[in-house]
């Protein structure tokens, strides 16, 4: 590892601008991914702002209704938080099935949503990867890519984000507070990243000095919510695909209803085409089925990872049925 300078945050406006002023400065919150980065080379930081004594760490209930996150709020506590398990219970389903215990108690909610991809191309200094280094390939598209994207992919990069917190953020059309010097604003999940074109090293839509401070809920809505993850082995480990999914059925037919699956494309994948097939149908397994084939029509998987289809559409019927169930 190389040498950095470090230094702790006092307030969000000092945070902001030095690293404003300082192209390569990071903000340091749990530390999870941003440390493993640094240790294998993959990032290295001049300087690391510590923000995890901002005062970022709370849940508390909005005007609306709706729940405010702070950025430093720890994964364990999120997850155990009253009002997340009452209210919003795909959220707590979501991050339990992240990581395991001892990392949660220290990643932050923040971090979770920039971490970066954990394809083994991009980890690795030393092989070619556009989302590290611009220009130089993807060799996951001809090589090890049985995790990788069926959707929303391009021939520049076909790497998955991780988090399982931000699928079921997407699912409850979520808003990421940031600032930067231009000061505060709100971005919705679906717009905070960008697709992968031809520069997947640019991820976010926000600007690389942007602090997130929060992520803000809406008020919860009817219906039933659940969150499956399916992953190679039993615990610690990332999905290989993932779905939250929020489900309301009256005399039989589908209401409201939101869908998210995860491990499929670089950002959590929001399923509008599959949401707009059943809402107003019936709340039946063949209606579910047909709305996922009709997402999953666009999906271009590669040649070790066209599992991942009929992986994915199984998983959305299997949620979609339990929570119209029940």
């Amino acid at each position: 590892m190389r040498e950095f300078a470090y230094t702790r945050a006092h307030d969000v406006d000092s945070a902001v601008a030095l690293v404003a002023d300082n192209p390569g400065a990071r903000y340091l919150g749990g530390g999870t991914n941003l440390v493993d980065l640094m240790k294998l080379g993959v990032e290295r930081p001049d300087l690391l702002v510590d923000v995890t004594g901002l005062p970022l760490d709370e849940v508390t209930e909005d005007e609306a209704g709706g729940l405010l996150i702070g950025a430093q709020v720890r994964n364990s506590d999120l997850a155990a938080h009253p009002l997340v398990r009452h209210r919003y219970p795909m959220l707590s389903e979501a991050v339990l099935a992240g990581a395991s215990g001892q990392l949660r108690n220290v990643a932050t909610t923040g971090g979770n949503l920039v971490q970066r991809t954990r394809c083994g191309y991009f980890t690795d200094p030393s092989k070619p990867c556009n989302k590290r280094l611009p220009g130089s390939g993807c060799p996951a598209v001809e090589g090890l890519h049985h995790n990788h994207a069926i959707l929303g992919a391009s021939d520049h990069c076909v790497a998955t984000h991780p988090s399982d917190l931000a699928v079921a953020l997407a699912a409850l059309d979520a808003r990421v507070l940031v600032q930067d010097l231009a000061g505060p604003r709100e971005v919705p999940l679906d717009d905070f990243y960008r697709p992968v074109g031809d520069r997947p090293d640019r991820e976010l839509t926000v600007s690389d000095g942007a602090l997130i401070t929060g992520v803000l809920l809406p008020p919860p809505v009817a219906g039933r919510s659940g969150y499956r993850k399916v992953r190679e082995r039993a615990s610690y480990a990332f999905a290989v695909g993932s779905v939250a999914a929020l489900l309301a059925v009256d005399a039989g037919r589908v209401g409201e209803v939101r869908i998210a699956l995860g491990a499929v494309a670089s950002h959590p994948w929001r399923a509008r085409v599959a949401e707009r097939s059943v809402h107003g149908g019936p709340a039946t397994p063949a209606a579910f089925e047909a709305a996922a084939e009709a997402e999953l029509d666009a999906a271009r998987p590669l040649r070790d990872n066209a599992y991942k289809v009929p992986l994915m559409r199984n998983l959305i019927v299997a949620v979609l049925t339990e929570l119209a169930g029940r």
